[in-house]
């Protein structure tokens, strides 16, 4: 972790808590810090309570409702840790919240320790040699792999719990990505080669989880909450819903194959407290307080731009040229999902910045690294 700036040593929270701090022992101006607070809850994000109501909503019929539950959201609520200390928070961050494709960087993470432990060889194994059936059959289905799904250049076609990945074609999550089309979203476009056309399509990334509950045969959230939730002192208030008709049997037992989001409602329910603990894991590399839990190798080339879009990684966003945060350097990377719910992490800064609802995530992130 980063040298101290201010007075107090790198730490990590204890199980289901948290050291605070005085911003001015962390580095931080107080009143420059309260300024990125007041920002973060005055540009709440104009959703409404009834977040079901968002659920679906740009999808052609009948795919524009949810296909799993959802839950009322909260305030506009976050928290900054820097050294492993609180030094901000604001609204409820204890509470459990959608948090949509945040879900996706907890998503990849599951494969990251399915390939640390050997259970997937190589990210460049085709997906077919681990999944049977005709989900990965033919010749351009077959020739997917891993590192595709991940860096979501697949192009897998098909259709999985009663959704086709046509309703993602021509899709645009204004984040900069290459290769928009001037077409109308969920109209079909023609296919390209495997790994040759990058999108942004959450029936492709539910196939990634489906495929990796495959290779785990196990549900996915008790793989994250054994390996990685409960070693990092998580609290027991998070949850991870497949849509109602995500299950499957796998050796005898019924299972959820859960999404990388809430695009049709489910994904990952959890507090910007636990988000910040996922977050300072992978700012510490990996590592919690002196235990390996994810190895560098992965954290390494998660966060290796994609050849087809630069800003993306293995499912995390990436700060390359600097366009989400002029503040931070290259080097930063992010949990994003709708509604304004993510995870930022500034190495250079030993830096975590969880906002949930907010309207202006570039603004506080940029307005708390300037009060350092």
């Amino acid at each position: 972790m980063a040298t101290v700036v201010g007075r107090l040593k790198p730490t990590f929270p204890g199980a289901n808590e948290w050291d605070r701090a005085d911003p001015q022992d962390l580095g931080f101006d107080a009143e420059k810090l309260r300024a990125a607070v007041a920002h973060a809850v005055d540009t709440e994000i104009g959703w409404p309570t009834e977040v079901g109501d968002m659920v679906g909503r740009n999808d052609p019929p009948p795919y524009n409702k949810p296909f799993g539950p959802t839950k009322p959201r909260g305030p506009a609520s976050g928290a900054v840790i820097r050294h492993g200390y609180v030094g901000a928070e604001w609204g409820d961050p204890e509470r459990a919240d959608m948090t949509f494709s945040a879900t996706k960087s907890y998503l990849s993470t599951c494969v990251g320790l399915a390939v640390d432990r050997g259970m997937i060889r190589s990210v460049n194994d085709r997906v077919a040699d681990y999944v049977s059936g005709e989900w990965f059959a033919g010749a351009h289905n077959g020739a997917i792999t891993w590192k595709h799904l991940l860096q979501q250049t697949s192009e897998w076609s098909g259709t999985l719990f009663d959704i086709p990945d046509t309703v993602d074609h021509n899709r645009s999550v204004q984040q900069g990505e290459p290769g928009a089309e001037n077409k109308k979203k969920g109209e079909a476009r023609e296919l390209h080669a495997a790994g040759s056309y990058w999108e942004y399509n959450d029936v492709r990334v539910n196939m990634l989880g489906f495929a990796a509950l495959n290779v785990w045969r196990e549900p996915l959230p008790e793989v994250l909450r054994r390996e990685i939730m409960e070693p990092i002192g998580a609290t027991a208030t998070w949850q991870w819903h497949p849509y109602d008709n995500a299950y499957v049997e796998i050796d005898g037992k019924r299972m959820p194959s859960v999404p990388g989001g809430a695009h049709w409602g489910g994904g990952l329910w959890i507090s910007a407290f636990d988000h910040a603990r996922f977050g300072q894991l992978w700012l510490a590399r990996g590592a919690w307080n002196g235990r390996r839990l994810i190895s560098e190798e992965w954290i390494d080339a998660a966060l290796v731009p994609c050849q087809r879009n630069e800003r993306y990684g293995y499912m995390w966003w990436l700060n390359t040229h600097q366009v989400a945060w002029k503040s931070a350097s290259s080097r930063a990377f992010s949990a994003q999902g709708a509604g304004g719910n993510v995870i930022c992490v500034v190495p250079e800064h030993d830096l975590v910045v969880v906002t949930r609802w907010a309207g202006d995530v570039a603004g506080v992130v940029n307005r708390v690294i300037g009060a350092i």
